[in-house]
């Protein structure tokens, strides 16, 4: 092990990784006082809060403009080019948590070349899905029912595991396996309001209020802004990736010929795009999407990029714009909610919102909150959804929410002890 300084922080590292500044920041990260964002683009680490925006201003009515208000109040108090960072739910009960960090840190994108990942230390975890594996399959079959009728065309519903380990879960081991599994995906960890403070129901009984942290590798980029430079990633359909060389290419084949996955895919390239479209003056869409993977998916993507019409347009407007997308959501968006609402026994919370930053010069980076854990003490709470589309079956999406429940705790380094 080697021992380094990184801004006044003295920080343990493995020696592998000693002459990669950006494992320097993602070794720097401390739960309850840190965010960290890693991306293909770079790390941001942001530490400390000189302010917290209230939860009226971080209300989801006109977000992004009081944001803006938020930055221009820290540029009038003397700060360079101040940013706001945190997440924003899935739904509209719940308020934005949007802090002001007391220093930034960046680096060049994690440089790994083989995927790395550790066993973390907890000896055992009790687990407990939510809702059980057959009432999921009886609520896709509702979903498809009422598609019947004609006023629904897809609905995504998730699933919950329920965690709870013998000890207190190290979540500076998950996020270092996380980001490490996978550098070419969105590794991410939020400090979020103990439970209550925020509106969010006590789930883990009447034990006291713990730090509480939100954390996930999502492979899908909602929005990124830089300069008057707009870029989006959405992705729908997928299928898990095999150990086996020839299974894997066979997946990923079966992916790209799949009518079903394509016409999910082609729901939400057109939502992102008209979403985006009044905001562009130039808008660039793929007529096609292209079969990427990552260390444990193989996705169906489209990346869409277009020039701003108005450099005023910060990428929270952007983001706020987008979503919910039918990623995450469905088609129509208000009879997709109604569908989520009635279906899932559980607050989505931040699952399925969007996690990032945006400075006062409005650049920033938002990606869809999915493959993404909350985690309480010894408590972690895992979440995973699947397209509902005409010609869905029940138990082939109970089967895809199980691999990506398989895929996101081997990328923890929780599966052996799950």
């Amino acid at each position: 092990m080697t021992t380094i300084e990184t801004d006044g922080h003295i920080d343990t590292v493995d020696d592998a990784l000693a002459d990669d500044a950006a494992a320097r920041l993602l070794s720097a990260y401390e739960q309850g006082r840190s965010f960290l964002f890693s991306g293909p683009r770079g790390v941001l680490l942001a530490r400390g809060v000189a302010a917290t925006m209230s939860k009226t201003m971080c209300a989801r009515s006109d977000l992004p403009s009081r944001m803006r208000e938020f930055l221009d109040g820290a540029v009038e108090f003397g700060r360079r080019n101040p940013m706001v960072v945190g997440a924003v739910p899935f739904g509209g009960t719940l308020p934005a948590h949007l802090v002001l960090p007391e220093e930034v840190v960046r680096a060049e994108p994690l440089n790994v070349l083989v995927p790395q990942r550790k066993p973390v230390s907890t000896p055992s975890y009790s687990v407990r899905p939510v809702p059980a594996p057959e009432e999921y399959e009886r609520g896709v079959a509702r979903a498809l029912r009422r598609m019947e009728h004609g006023d629904l065309t897809k609905a995504v519903l998730a699933r919950s595991l329920e965690l709870t380990s013998t000890e207190s879960i190290d979540v500076h081991e998950v996020l270092r396996n996380l980001a490490m599994a996978d550098p070419a995906s969105y590794t991410f960890a939020v400090d979020l309001p103990r439970r209550g403070e925020d509106g969010t129901r006590d789930s883990y009984g009447p034990q006291p209020a713990l730090e509480r942290t939100f954390l996930g590798a999502s492979p899908e980029l909602l929005v990124s802004r830089r300069g008057t430079q707009v870029r989006s990633n959405p992705m729908a359909g997928s299928r898990p990736r095999s150990e086996d060389p020839a299974e894997d290419r066979r997946r990923a084949a079966e992916l790209a010929a799949s009518e079903k996955d394509h016409r999910e895919h082609a729901m939400v390239v057109e939502a992102v795009a008209d979403a985006l479209r009044p905001f562009c003056a130039e808008l660039h869409v793929p007529q096609a999407p292209s079969v990427i993977s990552t260390n444990a998916m193989w996705h169906l993507a489209t990346e869409i990029t277009g020039e701003l019409r108005d450099p005023d347009t910060t990428s929270l407007h952007l983001a706020d714009a987008l979503h919910p997308t039918p990623a995450v959501c469905g088609t129509p968006i208000d009879r997709a909610r109604e569908v989520i609402a009635e279906t899932e026994p559980f607050e989505r919370g931040y699952y399925a919102g969007m996690v990032g930053w945006c400075d006062a010069a409005g650049d920033g980076e938002w990606v869809v909150a999915i493959r993404c854990a909350e985690v309480e003490d010894d408590a972690m709470r895992l979440f995973a959804g699947a397209g509902i589309v005409p010609g869905s079956d029940p138990a082939d999406e109970l089967a895809e929410t199980s691999a990506k429940f398989r895929t996101a705790l081997t990328a923890m380094g929780l599966d052996q002890a799950v």
